[in-house]
């Protein structure tokens, strides 16, 4: 009995660190416009569980015309959603303003069961943030 309730706890973390493995790495997003106009976003994933995360707005006809916002903070992998959280205390600074808490991902990959020769781009999705500028948005590992 000992003996399959070890190998369970094994197996179980086996696949965490896995899953926690595909997903972990650097995502980017630009949005370049024909009047110079650029959004950017860009994230990564660090393989013991922490983030940090750059948006960076340049608005030609804005003022000020340039913004760039900070966030860093954990991640977790449920089911192929990711789920980020920001400690007020430890994550939110005078740099570090943007806060992930309840924001979450879904990590979306080719199918190892697709028949295509297809390429997919591995992503983040955004689901769900309080974060304005996050929902909807699709991040492309890089």
């Amino acid at each position: 009995m000992k003996t399959l309730l070890t190998f369970l706890i094994l197996l179980t973390s086996a696949a965490i660190v896995a899953q926690s493995d595909k997903v972990a790495g650097n995502y980017a997003l630009s949005l370049p416009s024909n009047e110079g106009d650029v959004i950017e976003y860009k994230l990564t994933l660090n393989e013991d569980g922490s983030f940090v995360f750059h948006y960076y707005l340049n608005i030609n006809h804005r003022i000020p015309s340039t913004l760039n916002q900070y966030g860093k903070g954990t991640w977790t992998v449920k089911d192929n959603v990711v789920v980020f959280s920001s400690d007020k205390q430890k994550d939110i600074d005078e740099k570090n303003m943007v806060d992930f808490t309840a924001t979450k991902a879904r990590f979306l990959t080719k199918s190892h069961r697709a028949p295509s020769d297809k390429l997919v781009k591995t992503q983040l999705r955004f689901l769900k943030s309080a974060i304005p500028f996050m929902e909807r948005v699709d991040l492309v590992k890089i």
